[in-house]
């Protein structure tokens, strides 16, 4: 799979059907999309409902993300070789019922303990990286190049869908019905009936991929940008500044969106209890969606390095004020900031892969591995709220955007020379 400009031709000599099946691979890869987002989400509601029933700290409350997105690091690269020999399709087939066996874990784990709570995270996540692998580089091949990131962040915009349901549903089912009964475990017994259904949806899905037909994209020629190597993908400069970028992109979302519920909590910024502040999360995750859909039409007109670039010049600028200010001023800020995430995952990712030809699935590993930043970033900020308090940890955040601000100026005519 690969993202340059000899992919028109490749297309053109597919023959007539050959966008039509595009549209269809798109609208099925979609679903992917959706539904990993709305399980990534249900993180969120989780996490402050786990430290609550275990008693954790935030360090210890951030071993949730730690576990998911550790999951990325370590299945990436066998998820590769995996897709590579098997296909995307059956690849996709295998993700979904690792996940969907991930999702099932989390009843034997509300009758156990915290340990085997962030075993099922780790064997969900597993299953979500597999998708994840394929799904991404698939998409960026299409269509054309230069639409690339305005095509995945369409198929974004459908992710973040499923993360402004995620937190609304864990809030209804899970965090409503806290108290009702007395003891840890009463109160852990509340995940099972979502994650038992999800299980079941994540199964289904298997079975409707294992059905579908969806078209072979072969790898094409290597056509590298000036001045960069062609030895492998680490060769290419923009591809290892990407990564970091993706780095720390997800970790500065997933922590924000980790804290989001503490955060709206205190008393000097909201005082809302979980529940209430579960709904907020969803305005987060909605402001992500939202976004998308403008990116996806704004993109094809605006060079995708300047739009990161502004993006993450108002994220900083709305982290600060949340660290800064308080009340109203303060929360509606670090919810903003959802907005301003949301074409950054699928910008840089597509940017990356630009131009790396037969290194592309090489690349996209890479890239799938940096989103172990999602473990990272989240639990260095949970040790700065352990010591200097949840308000100033989001520092940690605002300094993630301030390279992906530098990634997007750099590159900011990345597709100038292309049709």
């Amino acid at each position: 799979m690969a993202h340059n400009t000899a992919l028109p031709a490749q297309q053109a000599a597919a023959g007539g059907t050959r966008n039509g099946s595009n549209t269809g691979a798109l609208v099925i890869v979609t679903l992917l999309f959706f539904m990993w987002g709305l399980i990534a989400s249900l993180n969120d509601v989780l996490i402050p409902h786990l430290k609550s029933i275990y008693t954790l700290t935030y360090v210890q409350a951030m071993l949730v993300p730690f576990c998911f997105f550790g999951a990325y690091f370590i299945v990436s690269l066998p998820a590769g070789a995996l897709i590579r020999r098997i296909g995307f399709q059956k690849g996709a087939v295998a993700g979904l019922l690792i996940a969907g066996g991930g999702c099932a874990l989390f009843y034997p784990a509300s009758f156990s303990g915290y340990g085997l709570f962030l075993f099922a995270f780790f064997v969900l996540a597993s299953g979500i990286t597999i998708l994840q692998v394929a799904a991404n580089p698939y998409v960026t091949v299409l269509g054309l190049p230069r639409t690339a990131s305005s095509r995945l962040t369409l198929t974004q915009a459908f992710n973040s869908l499923g993360t402004v349901i995620g937190p609304a549903i864990g809030g209804l089912l899970i965090l409503s019905s806290v108290g009702a009964a007395a003891g840890a475990v009463a109160d852990a017994a509340t995940v099972r009936g979502p994650y038992l259904a999800l299980a079941g949806a994540l199964a289904l899905l298997a079975v409707l991929f294992f059905a579908a037909r969806l078209p072979q994209i072969a790898e094409s020629e290597d056509v590298s940008l000036a001045g960069e190597g062609h030895g492998s993908a680490w060769a290419h400069r923009h591809l290892v500044l990407g990564a970091i970028g993706i780095f720390l992109y997800v970790g500065a979302e997933v922590s924000i969106g980790s804290f989001l519920i503490n955060f709206l909590g205190e008393s000097h910024i909201a005082g809302l209890s979980h529940a209430d502040a579960a709904r907020y999360v969803s305005i987060y995750w909605g402001g992500a969606m939202v976004g998308r859909f403008v990116g996806f039409v704004v993109m094809r007109v605006v060079s995708p390095g300047k739009t990161l670039a502004f993006n993450s010049l108002v994220a900083i600028a709305l982290v600060l004020a949340a660290v800064f200010g308080q009340g109203h001023v303060a929360m509606w800020a670090i919810l903003a900031v959802g907005l301003c995430n949301s074409i950054m995952f699928p910008t840089i990712f597509s940017m990356a892969l630009h131009g790396l030809g037969r290194y592309t699935g090489q690349g996209s590993g890479i890239l799938c591995m940096a989103i172990v930043g999602g473990a990272l970033v989240p639990f260095a900020q949970g040790a700065l709220a352990d010591s200097m308090g949840v308000q100033a940890s989001f520092l940690l955040p605002a300094a993630c955007y301030a390279f992906i601000l530098y990634f997007g100026a750099k590159y900011s005519s990345m597709y100038a020379a292309q049709p």
